[in-house]
């Protein structure tokens, strides 16, 4: 399939007329960025905060002039928008995380378009799984525990919200694409009984995500909201590390059922948890417990347990903060090498002591869950240190 040109894709868009000006969306400068992938075309669009909502349908008219054009699979539009206002203020702990290079936070007086509550119908439960700091084994955390609370019998789902380092294609073996049935929702990729999405599945692996913090956070919402995740009992999102706009706008835009933290033993990881953990409390939503990842190395020959980054600090960290400990994973070669092979350990060796934990994990954060629900909550459980 030939790739759709930027410059077919403006001339469609000069026919797309805001209604307030008589002028097309491309002669008023509004087209900011355009990409284009396998049939897949994402349009950034910059307009005049004072008629963000006011322009929704105007967006959709985008989509829907792209959509209509020969070879495209699937159109997204995304609105960015200047304001007078103040920014959001900062979560607990400091500024916007950076990675890779670029910050997860949004730029002073950016916003993104729209602004409501994301809904997502049939989901039941949809939880983060999260970490103040990058290598920590978020990831590995989050395919395992998705795939624990699968193997429990439970229907999940697993969103990869890390727009700046996706690594739901390489740890779940996914190479192919998304597909759309209308040009508008698009079908998750279904793996080991769960359905996933990244957007790591419509960007090659070596292309930068070169975005402001708007377009990260229209993007997420989009990968929540246009897709058919179908019924599910629960949703794991796996967020991007740290406590910037991108976490920020899941936190107070998805009604998440709570958050699971993770974190390594050593006290500098463990100050970045607590980052992490506060943010969740002061945007209400309820923390599930936290996991001690590489709690301990297990030597694959003789089987000799070595604490190389300490032991007991997230738990003691939890106790101190009164949220449920979830268990701890160790630091073995077969959980490493299963997560990059795409084989996770959870289906490679179900039967193994490692997977075992992550199931234990599981159980511990469906229980958490149900708890919850039984409890019929107006607002959770905060505990004021």
């Amino acid at each position: 399939m030939a790739e759709i040109s930027e410059s077919a894709i403006r001339k469609v868009l000069e026919t797309v007329m805001d209604p307030a000006t008589g002028r097309s969306v491309a002669a008023l400068g509004m087209v900011s960025g355009i990409a284009t992938r396998s049939g897949h075309v994402a349009v950034t669009l910059d307009v005049d905060p004072a008629r963000g909502t006011a322009l929704e349908p105007l967006r959709q008219a985008c989509e829907q002039a792209i959509r209509a054009m020969p070879g495209v699979l699937s159109a997204t539009a995304v609105m960015t928008a200047e304001r007078a206002a103040p920014p959001p203020p900062p979560a607990p702990g400091g500024h916007g995380h950076s990675h890779a290079g670029h910050s997860h936070a949004a730029p002073a007086g950016k916003t993104t378009g729209g602004g409501g509550r994301i809904d997502v119908p049939g989901v039941k439960h949809i939880i983060a799984v999260a970490s103040g700091k990058g290598g920590v084994g978020k990831s590995t955390t989050a395919v395992n525990l998705a795939l624990g609370l699968a193997a429990n019998g439970l229907a999940t789902g697993l969103l990869d919200a890390d727009i700046y380092g996706p690594s739901m294609p390489r740890m779940l073996g996914v190479t192919e694409k998304p597909e759309s049935a209308d040009g508008k929702m698009l079908k998750p990729i279904e793996r080991f009984g769960l359905k996933t999405m990244s957007i790591g599945y419509i960007v090659n692996e070596d292309t930068p995500m070169i975005w402001r913090g708007p377009m990260v956070s229209s993007a997420l919402e989009q990968m929540l909201r246009d897709v058919t995740w179908g019924d599910l009992d629960v949703l794991v999102v796996d967020m991007p590390p740290g406590t910037g706009d991108a976490q920020l706008t899941l936190a107070q835009r998805v009604a998440l059922a709570g958050a699971v933290i993770v974190s390594t033993p050593q006290d500098i990881a463990l100050v970045d948890a607590r980052k992490g953990l506060n943010m969740f409390r002061k945007v209400a939503v309820p923390v599930l417990g936290i996991v001690e990842n590489m709690s301990y190395f297990l030597c694959p020959k003789c089987g000799e347990r070595s604490e190389i980054f300490g032991h007991g600090g997230a738990h003691e960290e939890a106790d101190k903060l009164g949220v449920p400990f979830l268990g701890e994973v160790p630091l073995h070669l077969d959980i490493r090498t299963t997560s990059d092979s795409g084989n996770p350990i959870v289906v490679s060796k179900p039967d193994s002591q490692h997977a075992q934990v992550y199931k234990n994990v599981a159980g511990r954060v469906w229980k958490q869950l149900s708890a919850n629900q039984r409890g019929a909550r107006k607002a959770p459980n905060i505990v004021v240190q």
